[in-house]
Parts: C-alpha cells; sequence; structure tokens
C-alpha cells in the first residue's frame, strides 16, 4: 500500500510539474518576427526570428522548456531530482529557470571561458556552476556528478533532437511559418540557423519535410566547429581540437541531435564576420544579437546576394538567438577583439558593399 500511495504522489508531481511548466509557455506569447529593412527593388524579404524575448532571453528557452518535460513524462526527473546539464551557457541559463520553477537543483558544467554574464544569470536563477578548463570535458563531468548524486543529467546535445514534437505543437518551424502567412512571401526560400546541439536545425528540417513547403534549410557553422566538415564529407566521427568562440554553436564533435542528411546547404563562417556581421545589425536596425545571430546573418547574407544573381525573389528567415548584453565584455568590447587578433575591418567592407549593391564574394576565394 505504501509503494502505491508513494507511486501516486510522485504522478501527482509530476503532472503539476508538467502544468507549471505549460503555463509558462502559455503566458509568454510567441516571439516577434521582425523585418530587416534590404532595398525595395530587390525583391527579397529578410525576416530575424527574435528568441532574444523568451523568459530567458534566447533560443534554449524552447529547448530548456522541451527537455523538461521529455524527461518529465520519461519518468526521469521526479521531485528532489538534481538536474545536472553539460552546456556552453544558454541553455545551462534557461534550465536553471525551469529547476527553479519546480524547486529542483541544478548545476551546470560549463567551460571556464563561458562570459560571466551568464554565469551570474544561472546563479541567479539557483544554478550552481561547475567550470571545466577543457571543454570537451563537459560531457563526462555532467555525467559524472549526475551519477554521483542519484540526478539525471539532461544531455541537451543527445535529446534536442527528439525532445521537441517537430510535427508541430507551436515549435519554432510552426511559428515561423503562421507569422508569415500575410507576408508577400508567406513560403521562404530559406531558413538558416546555427548549429549548437542541432535540435533546431533538425525540427526545421523534419517540418519542411512534413508540411511538404520547398523551403531549403541552411545551417551556418562558426569556425573551430565539425559540422560544417560532417556535413560536406559525410564523415560523422570527424573532431575538432579546439572550442568555438562564438558562444551557443559549434562544437569540436559531431553532436548525436545533429542531423547533416535533411540540411541542404552548410556554409562556415569565420569568427570576425560573425562578430562584425553582429554590430552590422546593430548599427543599421537597432536590433542587438549576439555573435550567433551574426553568424546567420552572414550566412543569410550571402544566400540573398545568391538570390539576387540568379534573380530570384522571396524571402528568408534566420533567427536572432539571445541578446548583444550577454557579450559586453566579448564581442561588445574592441580590447578583447584586439587581445585576440579578431580584426572586423575585411568582413565590415564585405557588408557594407552588400548594403550598398547586394555583391557578395566569390565562395571559391
Amino acid at each position: 500500500m505504501h509503494d502505491l500511495q508513494q507511486a501516486h504522489a510522485t504522478r501527482a508531481w509530476v503532472s503539476e510539474a508538467v502544468r507549471r511548466v505549460e503555463a509558462d509557455a502559455n503566458r509568454s506569447s510567441d516571439t516577434h518576427l521582425l523585418t530587416v529593412p534590404l532595398p525595395e527593388q530587390w525583391g527579397i524579404e529578410l525576416y530575424l526570428k527574435d528568441e532574444s524575448t523568451h523568459p530567458t532571453g534566447s533560443l534554449k528557452h524552447r529547448l530548456a522548456r522541451s527537455l523538461f518535460l521529455y524527461g518529465l513524462c520519461n519518468g526521469w526527473i521526479v521531485e528532489g531530482t538534481t538536474i545536472v546539464e553539460s552546456s556552453s551557457g544558454s541553455t545551462a541559463v534557461s534550465e536553471a529557470y525551469f529547476a527553479r520553477m519546480l524547486g529542483l537543483p541544478f548545476v551546470a558544467v560549463i567551460p571556464s571561458t563561458t562570459t560571466q554574464e551568464k554565469i551570474d544569470l544561472i546563479e541567479f536563477y539557483g544554478g550552481r556552476c561547475h567550470l571545466v578548463d577543457d571543454p570537451a570535458t563537459v560531457y563526462t563531468e555532467a555525467a559524472r556528478i549526475a551519477a554521483e548524486c542519484g540526478g539525471h543529467y539532461m544531455d541537451q546535445f543527445t535529446y534536442a533532437e527528439r525532445a521537441t514534437d517537430w510535427r508541430g505543437n507551436n515549435n519554432i518551424a510552426e511559428s515561423i511559418f503562421q507569422q508569415l502567412a500575410r507576408e508577400r512571401h508567406p513560403v521562404p526560400r530559406w531558413i538558416v540557423v546555427g548549429a549548437g546541439t542541432g535540435g533546431t536545425s533538425a525540427t526545421i528540417g523534419r517540418y519542411l519535410r512534413y508540411q511538404r513547403h520547398p523551403t531549403q534549410l541552411c545551417v551556418a557553422d562558426p569556425e573551430n566547429s565539425v559540422f560544417f566538415d560532417a556535413w560536406s564529407t559525410g564523415d560523422a566521427a570527424v573532431t575538432g581540437d579546439a572550442p568555438s568562440r562564438i558562444e551557443g554553436i559549434g562544437r569540436p564533435r559531431v553532436e548525436p541531435s545533429f542531423l547533416p542528411q535533411i540540411v541542404d546547404h552548410m556554409v562556415r563562417v569565420p569568427d570576425a564576420a560573425s562578430i562584425a556581421a553582429m554590430r552590422f545589425l546593430a548599427a543599421r536596425t537597432g536590433f542587438r544579437g549576439g555573435a550567433s545571430t551574426g553568424t546567420n546573418l552572414w550566412a543569410a547574407f550571402g544566400l540573398i546576394a545568391d538570390m539576387l544573381r540568379r534573380g530570384e525573389t522571396g524571402s528568408v528567415v534566420t533567427l536572432l538567438c539571445d541578446s548583444a548584453d550577454r557579450y559586453r565584455d566579448t564581442y561588445c568590447c574592441d580590447d578583447w577583439l584586439t587581445d585576440r587578433d579578431i580584426d572586423l575591418a575585411g568582413p565590415a567592407a564585405v557588408l557594407e558593399e552588400f548594403a550598398a549593391t547586394g555583391a557578395w564574394p566569390d565562395p571559391g576565394h
């Protein structure tokens, strides 16, 4: 009888936890789809899905919500479970938020290079940060800590592609198409995203096929990331020996959630180009995205230039992943760039030329 009562109590706690997580989504109106001005004569619209307006300030809020629901409904998370995650920062911020909502302890295993702004946010939401010098060890450290405390390792890099319902249920792909419904080109020519776990590109790629849209998916990959190599060579075992400097995207190994076979095109983006593009966006529009947003934009601008060369019209959608406010001491700081020999002059000139003429460098050069 005691076991049955305990089972009922556990089920009741999980039911209430699911209600709270779903209520959070219901309270938060969908993120805005912003327009980036382009010359009218081009006949092309560029949209930014502004994920920085989530309660925790980034695209990872969607992922964290899905991972918590997945863990709760699978019976992995119950009352008192310590939640452990390996992260470059933003996912940990969002998971700390949901863990606090449910009264659960949270430990974030993050690289020691994570910005202080993100560390402060994790701790603000009640999380504890466990810093590692080698980013490649975040996976094993998170698994070890979870095992030692009897907790649950969320493992975003494995479960990102399956925790979100890619058929609909207001995922990011469905939201984009609903918001485009009354636009001049409601079915975009391209959707451009970066890859950290691979979950967002998997959700969008699957949704495009499920809904039979002709839209193509482009993934923008920063320096020191192996997703581009895996996609172009077909070798999922490829690894890198340096971490990405663009927080939130890029990995030194091919994560289980990255599905290269549903990606139509990939672009490798230099770090200087990512940072120059984020600054260009802020100067031209006032939209202050981080460097991963700049990575997306650089790839999107190249695709738009190619559409112009081909005489095509249509729309392109990409993501504003998080706010530049999280990177005041890094990407927004000229001294930080100088210390790392990152020169923005070349990519800044490319962006100015594109804005004036629609021209873009030949990718073969």
